[in-house]
């Protein structure tokens, strides 16, 4: 077991932050990671999959376990379905590819989503109209207060907007080493009328699309609307949309006449957070050597050596100035390190 010190994470975070780990490895087994998680030496441990979700704010004084479990089985199949395990360490884009090479369908729409595998139920990871929790089967996690591999059914997940489990009371205590989905074989039920895939498609000439095309029309849209990552570091979306009450929203509609919205209840909406800070001012604003991007005001970024704190700042106050102008909260929907 080779047990690395004093290595820079600017490889394994999409921001770029060049924070150090006192100590690092990485498994690639589940056998490896309990073994590394026995360590008596190192009490303090961080786990760490695609690195897209996250923010470092300081160097890591534990150590950091890299985990690249790889490998994707189909499980089972009959004409219409196929259930299909994927394991912690695969690259989400990279497991979609595979998905849409067998013309499995269902995940189309979250094509180009930056991370792994392994984080995705974390946050029901979710995009135009379509989110993980939709067809997920299954995950299993190891549990660190056992050592013992334990199963999570959908319901057991308890999924919300950008939530689940793991991130309220089981938080913490597991790490996802594999996930299951149910994915259609035939008869796909797409869905294209959620943001601009629709009109992306009928530009490319496309009348009858298959789940190929629409994959390709949500890459086209993101690449034009999001930095890639190994370009100019950036988590994505850095916060949520908030959901509020129908009768808050009224009120805000009769001051800004065009501010969008989208129904999640009878009494409640979701407003998206970039129109807010776009309009709140901060859209395409530079700070030094971060800012917000320019095409995306959800999505902060680091133009080449920003630390970690200066983001973290700038997220606060873009939060103070959407409450201030709005009175309406906004998460991060990342993780603060």
């Amino acid at each position: 077991m080779h047990i690395k010190q004093n290595i820079s994470l600017k490889p394994y975070n999409t921001f770029g932050i060049d924070a150090t780990a006192d100590y690092f490895v990485s498994v690639s087994s589940i056998d490896h990671l309990k073994k590394v998680l026995t360590l008596k030496d190192y009490p303090n441990k961080l786990i760490l999959g695609g690195g897209s979700n996250m923010l470092l704010t300081k160097n890591q004084e534990a150590l950091v376990i890299h985990l690249n479990i790889k490998g994707i089985s189909i499980v089972s199949e009959n004409e219409d379905f196929v259930i299909i395990k994927a394991n912690a360490g695969e690259n989400w884009h990279d497991f979609i590819l595979w998905c849409l090479k067998y013309d499995f369908g269902g995940l189309e729409n979250m094509s180009l989503i930056p991370g792994n595998v392994g984080t995705a139920p974390i946050q029901n990871i979710g995009a135009y109209g379509v989110e993980l929790k939709d067809h997920f089967v299954s995950c299993e996690a190891l549990s660190l207060k056992t050592g013992k591999i334990e199963s999570f059914n959908n319901a057991d997940c308890n999924f919300g907007y950008r939530n689940s489990i793991f991130k309220q009371e089981a938080k913490g205590q597991y790490i996802i080493t594999s996930v299951t989905f149910k994915l259609t074989k035939r008869h796909h039920k797409l869905n294209i009328n959620y943001g601009a895939i629709a009109s992306q498609l009928e530009v490319t000439g496309i009348k009858t699309p298959t789940i190929q095309d629409v994959s390709k029309a949500v890459i086209a849209i993101r690449e034009s609307k999001l930095p890639n990552p190994k370009d100019i570091g950036n988590s994505g979306s850095f916060f949520k949309n908030p959901v509020i009450s129908k009768s808050q929203f009224n009120i805000l509609a009769k001051n800004f006449k065009d501010i969008p919205s989208y129904p999640i209840s009878d009494n409640e909406v979701k407003v998206p957070a970039g129109w807010l800070i776009e309009k709140a001012g901060f859209k395409g604003k530079r700070f030094g050597d971060y800012g917000v991007h320019n095409k995306q005001a959800l999505v902060l970024v680091n133009y080449g050596h920003a630390k970690g704190e200066d983001i973290l700042n700038l997220s606060k106050l873009i939060q103070k100035t959407v409450k201030r102008l709005f009175n309406i909260s906004i998460e991060a929907e990342v993780n603060i390190l």
